[in-house]
């Protein structure tokens, strides 16, 4: 089975040749494969891939002071405590926004009257196909959460501009968090927000 050289779509070629694919573990989330290859060299390789089953999920929820609302839980696979926008699976036969207002509802509560999207991007992409869809949200308007069995979460609103300090000085880990901040910081610096979200952002700093 040789994928041989292609267009990748963005001008590249893929050099890389797939000889055998070995299925090695699968849970419902997760499938890894072990690739025999030959690589752009065309010396012979082994190269394990990670299939995501669900796409990932992140929301920034922005309420009409200009905070943001974050959620604290502990990861178990890194073994830490962990403050990130509200984030999760969503299935990738559904619109990621459809995924998204689940998400934020079921782990704040909240929903969201206006929804924009900002970043999409792709995490460990030298091992797994993950691809994670992220929002901005506003608007909001408080209900009762509802968080899965798995999940034990803390949940804490901070100034949009202590969120950003909390990535700038490592507080926040989290890929998808630290990108969606870095994300809105740059719109808020360039002035490319939303009108409404603006709007809330310069009334907010007007009363600082």
């Amino acid at each position: 089975m040789a994928s041989g050289d292609g267009a990748d779509g963005t001008g590249g070629l893929n050099r890389w040749t797939t000889l055998r694919v070995k299925p090695v573990y699968e849970n419902p989330w997760i499938k890894v494969d072990e690739h025999d290859v030959l690589t752009p060299a065309g010396t012979p390789g082994i190269y394990g891939v990670v299939t995501y089953k669900n796409l990932a999920i992140g929301v920034v929820p922005i309420d009409d002071r200009g905070c943001v609302t974050l959620v604290g839980q502990y990861r178990y696979a890194p073994a830490l405590y962990s403050w990130e926008i509200p984030e999760g699976g969503g299935d990738p036969r559904m619109p990621p926004i459809l995924s998204a207002q689940r998400e934020l509802r079921e782990e704040t509560g909240l929903e969201a009257a206006h929804w924009h999207d900002l970043l999409t991007m792709h995490l460990s992409n030298s091992v797994s196909t993950e691809v994670a869809h992220l929002f901005l949200a506003h608007g909001l308007t408080q209900g009762e959460a509802s968080p899965e069995e798995t999940e034990d979460l803390a949940v804490r609103t901070v100034p949009l501009a202590e969120a950003f300090a909390m990535v700038a000085d490592g507080r926040i880990t989290d890929a998808m968090t630290v990108a969606a901040l870095l994300r809105l910081q740059v719109m808020v610096l360039s002035r490319t927000l939303p009108a409404a979200l603006a709007e809330i952002l310069d009334r907010a700093e007007a009363g600082a």
